[in-house]
């Protein structure tokens, strides 16, 4: 949803880890959101122009995309880490939970956007401006059961707020959102599959325990959070842990 947005605000983006099915999927996403937003943006001049195969858990893989959206466009303004996993990855709660499921998680979650920010600062910094958005969770300061993922997700917020605090002098804002409750396939199918229940009833359940009309969020309202701090209309605002949960986080008792 992020990197739609992104394209029908005329920025230039490169994606690491991206399948063939949602590379074609895309232009077609990007030209319905085009004409449904009122009033319309112009049309996108690039719709799609990387797409880096890259492994965001590997250096060298992380530092050769960043070196080629250097070299195609001569600058990066904008860097958005937003790669995670949970149960998909092996993740559990203490007792239950493999080294290996660990390993796989923090490699994923925190691994990943450690080395993209490592690579791209150096270059914010020369140019003296960029925009950092790290994607972490509510389960960073909720209950959440399952430890690799609070714990990495919980470390996106003090790694953000470093890198906020290190490099505001050179004018480069960091910033980290913490999705609440998404009504997404990673979410949802995931826990119909581990759970052995129905979407709908996960769904269900995961709708009742929202404040804000009793409904999940989704892709979308993440998406726009993260496309207003990457904008000019945020230029004033870093180090910041903004939740996007429908009113969660403010619930007492």
């Amino acid at each position: 949803m992020r990197r739609i947005l992104l394209a029908v605000y005329h920025l230039y983006f490169m994606v690491a880890q991206v399948s063939d099915e949602r590379r074609e999927r895309y232009p077609g996403e990007i030209h319905k959101l085009t004409q449904e937003r009122k009033p319309a943006p112009k049309p996108p001049q690039i719709i799609f122009e990387g797409n880096a195969p890259a492994d965001v858990t590997k250096n060298a893989e992380i530092k050769a995309m960043v070196a080629d959206a250097q070299g195609r466009w001569g600058r990066i303004d904008i860097l958005h880490n937003n790669v995670g996993v949970s149960l998909s990855g092996g993740d559990a709660e203490l007792l239950d939970i493999t080294e290996e499921a660990f390993d796989r998680c923090v490699a994923i979650n925190l691994k990943s956007c450690i080395l993209a920010a490592k690579h791209v600062i150096p270059i914010m910094r020369k140019q003296g401006s960029g925009a950092i958005i790290n994607i972490s969770s509510m389960a960073a300061i909720t209950t959440y059961p399952y430890v690799a993922y609070k714990a990495t997700k919980s470390a996106m917020i003090a790694f953000t707020e470093q890198l906020a605090y290190q490099n505001a002098e050179y004018g480069i804002r960091a910033n980290v959102i913490l999705p609440g409750l998404m009504n997404t396939p990673m979410a949802v199918d995931t826990r119909a599959r581990e759970f052995k229940k129905t979407r709908a009833e996960v769904e269900a359940d995961r709708d009742s325990k929202v404040p804000l009309r009793r409904k999940m969020g989704t892709g979308w309202d993440v998406a726009n959070a993260a496309l207003f701090l990457a904008s000019d209309e945020a230029n004033f605002i870093t180090g910041v842990t903004l939740p996007v949960d429908g009113g969660s986080s403010v619930r007492r008792g």
